[in-house]
């Protein structure tokens, strides 16, 4: 087995040739590797299968790890949708002629090594490449032993096909699924320009404590949504049911129920569809009462000081009861892990004020939090959401995998 360091030097090698290919040939790459996804999803799927029996189906992890034919034909469909956008790479983004007659351009450039450090997500091998390789990056991707078979399998399938469009395989790595292997990533200085990690807050946590190379925080999303004394209590419930069970276990999932005090009497109608889904409610006094015999006693649960604050990936949600927007803004900024939240209200104003109070990188008015996503905001796929300020913040697509550096043009200008 090639040691780490081994592995850091061949994506680099390999990063500098992509800077010769043009985009067609990209195009076409991807196009190819996608095509590779449907012949191969028997074998994929029975490594995924070895992942998956050495997992508790009641781990919310269990639903991120699991591949399914549909949702591998979804990823293919993602990648030939990356492919058929416009290239980030070479973009004009400023231009101007001084005085002395030379030319400073400024245009986008890849970063060049990118690392991936992702927990029991196969689909992640998959979706970083896409972006990765459509954005001139070379990527080196470092799981979790939760999913070994599964990345193992995936990378296999993208290198092969890369060796089979004559380039160079190793724009794809894989490291070892070793806690020694993170921590060489973390400090692979000369090596990686960036680490963008995606899992649990746990891990976000430790790569941006340990890592001496620049880091891009996403993926921990504490999201809320804030139902106002003018909301309308129809698309409350919509909204808090679709994004609580559209799919829990992602990052866009609602974690907290704000409700104001005077529509408490709502409250049993805005949960109404939780229940059909079997979620279980952790409520503050104030709102258990308003559930008490109104919703499923098996499924409603005095909410402690742990109820807020948590990411539960799970069939979970907390409610807290609310005497204003203040008091909404107030808890969001406790509790917030700045994601994604949201506010329901038919008031114009209390949207307004939401919107410039809230610090979160994607903030919703009458809509689900569920919609941030990459293909959701148009963007193709995504690279994960950025919880950050620095660089990035919210869904990251191709364009936000680019640097720029500035092109200096002239005729024998000197400087005096």
């Amino acid at each position: 087995m090639k040691s780490c360091t081994e592995i850091f030097e061949r994506a680099r090698t390999a990063s500098r040739k992509l800077a010769l290919l043009d985009a067609g040939t990209i195009d076409r790459v991807l196009l190819a590797v996608a095509g590779r996804i449907g012949p191969e999803t028997d074998r994929i799927l029975a490594q995924n299968a070895l992942d998956l029996d050495l997992m508790d189906p009641e781990d919310p992890r269990y639903d991120r790890l699991r591949l399914t034919p549909e949702r591998l034909r979804d990823i293919a469909a993602d990648m030939r949708n990356v492919a058929s956008l416009p290239s980030p790479l070479g973009l004009v983004l400023d231009e101007q002629e001084r005085p002395n007659g030379m030319t400073i351009t400024k245009v986008s450039v890849p970063f060049g090594v990118i690392g991936i450090i992702y927990e029991a997500r196969p689909n992640v091998g998959f979706d970083c490449f896409s972006l990765c390789f459509k954005s001139g990056n070379a990527v080196i991707l470092k799981g979790g032993s939760d999913a070994l078979h599964s990345n193992a399998a995936v990378v296999a399938l993208i290198r092969s096909a890369l060796e089979a469009e004559g380039i160079d395989p190793d724009v794809v790595q894989l490291l070892p699924a070793s806690h020694e292997a993170t921590a060489e990533m973390l400090g692979a200085v000369g090596y990686i320009d960036l680490v963008i990690p995606r899992g649990s807050q746990r891990l976000i946590r430790f790569v941006r404590e340990n890592a001496k190379v620049p880091v891009i925080e996403t993926g921990a999303g504490i999201c809320h949504t804030y139902f106002d004394r003018a909301g309308d209590k129809v698309k409350g419930a919509m909204i808090v049911n679709n994004a609580k069970t559209r799919r829990v276990s992602v990052c866009n999932a609602l974690d907290c129920l704000l409700v104001h005090r005077e529509r408490l009497a709502d409250l049993p109608l805005l949960c109404n569809m939780l229940a059909d889904n079997n979620v279980v409610i952790y409520a503050d006094r104030e709102a258990y009462e308003a559930l008490r015999c109104r919703y499923p006693a098996p499924l409603l649960k005095e909410a402690t000081e742990e109820s807020f604050g948590t990411e539960f990936l799970s069939y979970k949600m907390a409610i807290r009861t609310v005497g204003s927007l203040d008091e909404a803004a107030e808890h969001i900024a406790r509790y917030s892990s700045k994601h994604s939240e949201a506010i329901v209200s038919e008031d114009a104003a209390a949207c307004e004020e939401f919107v410039r109070r809230v610090d979160a990188a994607c903030v919703y008015c009458n809509v689900s939090t569920a919609f941030t996503d990459g293909a959701q905001f148009g963007l193709g796929a995504e690279i994960g959401i950025s919880t950050q300020k620095l660089h990035a913040r919210g869904p990251m697509a191709l364009c936000e995998l680019t640097s720029y550096k500035y092109i200096v043009r002239g005729d024998g200008q000197i400087r005096s």
